[in-house]
C-alpha cells in the first residue's frame, strides 16, 4: 500500500509554524471565521486558505480544531529556556 504525500505551504513566526495543505482545503473559510486575530484569508485565485498576516498569529489552534478537512495544522514553538 502506498501513501500519498501532500505538498504543504509553510508559514512561520516566532510562536509557531503553520502548515496548510492546499490539496485538502476546499476553501470553506471556517478557519478564517474562527481566527481571533484575522491571520488567515482566502486566496481568491486558488480558492484555498493562506496565512496572509502570519505575524498576527498567536498559535491558539482554533483554525486547526475547526478545519473539517484536516488541511491546516500548527506546530507551536518551544520557548527558549534561560
Amino acid at each position: 500500500m502506498t501513501t500519498k504525500k501532500f505538498q504543504e505551504e509553510i508559514f512561520e513566526n516566532p510562536k509557531c509554524t503553520l502548515h496548510i495543505v492546499p490539496e485538502l482545503c476546499k476553501g470553506c473559510s471556517i478557519c478564517i471565521e474562527f481566527c481571533p486575530v484575522k491571520a488567515l484569508s482566502l486566496d481568491k485565485k486558488r480558492l484555498v486558505v493562506t496565512a496572509s498576516a502570519m505575524e498576527k498569529c498567536i498559535a491558539c489552534g482554533f483554525c486547526e480544531l475547526r478545519c473539517p478537512d484536516f488541511a491546516i495544522f500548527i506546530d507551536k514553538k518551544e520557548k527558549e529556556k534561560k
